[in-house]
């Protein structure tokens, strides 16, 4: 009986006990973390923060906390990459180079997320540099620049914006191309065929015997077997305004995907070494932060952030593409997510916080109030317990969840 209490105890402790969260997506790459012992509550901020202008989100390891932001400055502008203590909010290290601000139809400033492994974190800033850098005190291990090694004349029209994606010993980017660097050295070591950019980052997964990486490239999604980049499978997807943005949601042999504009989404299974759709419909159209799948249903925000029309949030089954339910929320509007436990965290566009039950059966509101302001397409990251806001001037806010 004490072993088998041991056992229990051990499991328990894995599933309430804090996490890091090391890169876009977090820990499980799918928007999801097992922390489920945190406190419903929305207080005052423990600390806030100035990153600079951008989109880009939190990653946190041991301790520390990653982040991009950029001056603001429309000429001569620099971009920095930020590391602060995740407790205190304290300047660990930074490095600024120049960039610049990139402002398309928006604030501008970096959209990517730093990806910590291990002893290290890779950043790529919105004009495509590409920099290694030691995670405990900043110093560059090494960098390259993406733009010049693809071969553009210029970045992208939104700026290059898929975060570094760490596959063992490759690090994989986005580039027109997808590259795979050694991540030790930057190192190309395969290159794939060109397609026009893609926006949203790359992910791994392996259905058979065969490893794979998905992308959502602007024209379609495109499969690369991750041993020599070669293209798979391709599957024409297109979107008004060439925002394909998000990253492909995998669930064993299962790729689902959707984009704005009304466009919709799809779900896709990898079998036989081929590419079959399941369905597509319209029930669910991201625009740029993408659903989140639990327990066989997907939650996410259905419309865009910039125009008239619809803007709801959705439950619908991932297997049938069949609506569960859907609510229209003025203080949401089309706002961004992350999963803790059996709760949702919502940060709408104008900073309103909601915290809500995952529910198949209906949306299970828990608590809201106005949390950060500004303009809020950042996913929220929830990490040992601290709860990271960020809207798009630049204030980072860090509220304390722990009990």
């Amino acid at each position: 009986m004490t072993k088998l209490y041991f056992i229990l105890l051990l499991l328990t402790l894995s599933i309430t006990h804090g996490a890091d969260w090391p890169s876009w997506l977090g820990p499980n790459g799918d928007g999801t973390s097992s922390e489920s012992n945190w406190k419903s509550e929305i207080n005052d901020p423990s600390w806030k923060a100035k990153v600079g202008v951008g989109f880009s989100a939190v990653s946190v390891a041991n301790g520390k906390l990653y982040t991009m932001g950029h001056d603001g400055k429309k000429t001569g502008g620099q971009e920095t990459v930020h590391c602060l203590s995740a407790k205190t909010g304290k300047s660990i290290w930074t490095h600024s180079y120049p960039a610049p601000l990139l402002d398309y139809l928006h604030e501008g400033g970096p959209c990517s997320t730093p990806t910590v492994d291990g002893e290290s974190v890779y950043a790529i800033s919105k004009h495509g540099l590409l920099h290694a850098y030691n995670a405990n005190d900043g110093k560059v291990l090494w960098k390259k620049d993406m733009k010049k090694e693809s071969g553009m004349k210029h970045p992208p029209e939104w700026g290059f914006a898929a975060s570094p994606y760490v596959l063992k010993g490759q690090l994989i980017i986005e580039a027109g191309a997808t590259y795979c660097l050694n991540k030790e050295t930057g190192e190309i070591i395969w290159k794939s065929q060109t397609y026009r950019p893609a926006y949203g980052t790359p992910i791994h997964f392996k259905p058979s015997e065969k490893s794979i990486i998905a992308i959502l490239k602007t024209e379609g999604l495109v499969l690369l077997d991750s041993k020599n980049g070669k293209t798979l499978a391709f599957e024409k997807w297109e979107t008004s305004y060439r925002t394909n943005a998000s990253t492909p949601i995998i669930h064993g042999d299962k790729i689902f995907i959707s984009t704005g504009y009304q466009r919709g989404c799809a779900l896709f299974q990898w079998k036989d070494e081929k590419l079959h759709k399941l369905y597509e419909n319209k029930v669910l159209s991201t625009h740029m932060n993408h659903a989140i799948l639990v327990d066989g249903f997907l939650y996410g925000f259905d419309g865009n952030v910039h125009m008239a029309g619809k803007k709801d949030f959705v439950c619908m089954e991932f297997l049938t593409g069949k609506e569960n339910w859907r609510t229209t929320d003025r203080g949401l509007m089309i706002g961004s997510l992350t999963v803790a436990g059996k709760r949702m965290i919502l940060l709408g566009q104008r900073g309103e916080l909601v915290y809500a039950k995952v529910n198949p059966a209906k949306f299970d509101e828990i608590k809201r109030d106005q949390a950060i302001g500004g303009r809020c397409w950042t996913m929220p990251v929830i990490s040992n317990g601290m709860l990271y806001l960020r809207n798009a001037r630049g204030d980072l806010f860090c509220l304390d969840l722990q009990i």
